[in-house]
């Protein structure tokens, strides 16, 4: 079942139109009740209750070519006909840069770092409150609408070489397919090298002060940067581990 409820006006000053959300959650009050809140923040809010249905919203909207309808996506993991996980797998390889917060049951470390690694920018356990829910939404919007920071010249050190206003990046004369995690990432180490980053320091660079998470999302999007860098991840030459400290570049 799919529901598309646009509300009579905003109560954010900071957006210019009301941000699209999609809520993907197979539970009827749940979804109701997450889909209330998000009206009340003054949201365009369209709902599906089985994964079936999202996908099949998500491929006609990436099929379009034009602009994508949705801001954030909310997405349970344990869905009915499509997992929650392949949703947001499929997403990334497909380019889509949304945000996407995952709201799931599972509650263990393991679950966290999984629907980090496949794309998720956010993920909060049940059961949750709901202004904290609402507060990680305002947080991914924010971030996604208002770039930190500045685009640069190229940038380049060894054989990486980084095209800010281009969004590109190529390793050892290759090209190279990074998130826009990952990219702000190198482009902030690589403008300042050998310069040491603590967690804390790269969090609220590149996620922002309002940030909710914990630290173990830089070191997951670590791990796939080097994986993408190094010539050899389990012997890092570029970002090296400063143990007690952070990460330095070079």
């Amino acid at each position: 079942m799919l529901s598309l409820d646009v509300p009579k006006g905003l109560t954010s000053p900071e957006l210019a139109r009301a941000a699209r959300i999609l809520i993907v959650e197979d539970e009827d009050l749940i979804r109701e009740m997450v889909s209330l809140a998000l009206r009340e923040e003054g949201y365009e809010v369209t709902t599906a209750s089985e994964g079936r249905t999202a996908s099949s919203l998500l491929q006609a909207a990436e099929q379009v070519g034009s602009e994508f309808p949705f801001d954030l996506v909310i997405l349970d993991l344990m869905l009915p006909q499509a997992n929650g996980l392949d949703i947001c797998r499929w997403l990334r390889f497909q380019g889509n840069i949304v945000p996407i917060l995952i709201l799931s049951a599972r509650a263990s470390e393991t679950d966290r770092v999984l629907g980090l690694e496949v794309g998720a920018d956010d993920y909060l356990t049940k059961p949750f409150s709901m202004p904290e829910l609402v507060a990680r939404c305002r947080a991914l919007l924010r971030r996604q609408r208002f770039s930190s920071l500045p685009q640069t010249p190229v940038l380049q050190y060894r054989d990486v070489t980084l095209y800010p206003q281009e969004c590109r990046v190529t390793v050892r004369g290759e090209e190279t397919s990074l998130s826009p995690k990952e990219f702000r990432l190198l482009e902030l180490f690589i403008s300042s090298p050998r310069r040491v980053w603590s967690r804390e320091q790269l969090i609220e660079q590149i996620w922002g002060p309002d940030f909710l998470g914990d630290t173990k999302t830089v070191d997951v999007h670590i791990r796939w940067l080097r994986e993408k860098l190094e010539p050899d991840p389990s012997q890092p030459e570029y970002i090296v581990t400063v143990r007690g400290f952070g990460y330095r570049f070079g």
